[in-house]
């Protein structure tokens, strides 16, 4: 049964419950490389952020290196681009793309935000020569007190 006089107390558990909400610790096996192989073996990727790290809420660009495996950059590719926070179960409050290739096998990734501190993941869905494959990055966003 509903009683105004709760309400206080209601209120004061939901705000201690979304304090919480952006604090969650994330594992600390993460691999939190930004240069790997894509899972099928097709592609050396490597994900380069703009200096300094990341902030939250504004809008940045990335970079994305593609190569074969032996080293040599891949022209002409096509990216799908997803992710978010998986220990909220949500994803990016904006819908980043790969928009271009800006040098040799080196593409940009736009309209990247983080709106909160924490475990983000990006999964690239990549379609080149020598065929499809996919990769994922574990990024790992500090509070702005921890940032440098």
């Amino acid at each position: 049964m509903y009683s105004p006089a709760r309400l206080p107390v209601t209120l004061a558990m939901f705000s201690i419950l979304l304090a919480g909400y952006g604090c969650t610790t994330p594992p600390q096996d993460l691999d939190l490389s930004r240069d790997k192989s894509s899972d099928g073996g097709r592609y050396q990727v490597a994900i380069v952020a703009p200096a300094p790290s990341p902030a939250v809420n504004q809008m940045h660009s990335w970079k994305v290196r593609l190569t074969t495996p032996d080293g040599n950059p891949v022209h002409g590719a096509h990216f799908s681009v997803a992710g978010g926070m998986p220990q909220h179960g949500h994803g990016y409050p904006t819908q980043p793309r790969v928009t271009r290739e800006v040098d040799d096998g080196t593409y940009l990734l736009e309209g990247m935000k983080f709106s909160m501190s924490g475990w983000w993941d990006l999964r690239l869905g990549i379609r080149a020569e020598p065929g499809p494959d996919q990769v994922a990055f574990n990024i790992v966003i500090a509070p702005r007190s921890q940032r440098q």
